[in-house]
């Protein structure tokens, strides 16, 4: 379970990287996509910090997105080492799934949207928007996560199951 535990706390980090990555160098427009739609209006125009920006935005995130399969990689092959049976796999997975996605429901929709001024700094028009202070704007989009992760798990667990 330690190993469980730890390669949910990496994905984790991953995520807040991906996040931050995406705030700091700008390198999609549609990255807003995510936020509140009074703030998506406000940023539809903001331009990359510099004209190198949105190139080292995409670096950090495909190299997080390689974290990821790393992370799940890893868990298969820890998996594999130590035996683990098809049920095995599943909790590893539900647990890792579902801690990244309390994660991205706690700290970064709930504290870093609504309580920090995180998004403001890297976003300076979007200062004052209402969309800060709601919380579960995007509740339909989090619980569809929630019913597809599942199936993920299941996936992933069959498929190290196999090896």
């Amino acid at each position: 379970m330690f190993v469980t535990v730890v390669l949910t706390l990496i994905m984790c980090a991953m995520l807040f990287i991906m996040i931050w990555a995406a705030a700091a160098f700008h390198p999609l427009p549609q990255i807003a996509s995510f936020m509140p739609e009074d703030i998506q209006e406000r940023i539809k125009d903001h331009k990359a910090p510099f004209k190198g920006a949105p190139v080292i935005g995409w670096i950090v995130m495909i190299l997080t997105g390689f974290g990821y399969l790393g992370v799940v990689v890893y868990g298969g092959w820890d998996g594999v080492r130590h035996g683990y049976t098809f049920v095995d796999f599943l909790i590893r997975f539900l647990v890792i799934l579902f801690g990244v996605k309390l994660f991205d429901i706690v700290c970064l929709d709930y504290i870093l949207i609504t309580k920090t001024h995180f998004f403001q700094y890297y976003f300076p028009e979007t200062e004052g928007c209402a969309g800060y202070h709601q919380f579960g704007y995007n509740r339909k989009q989090q619980i569809r996560q929630c019913i597809v992760l599942p199936f993920f798990a299941v996936l992933t667990a069959w498929i190290c199951s196999l090896i």
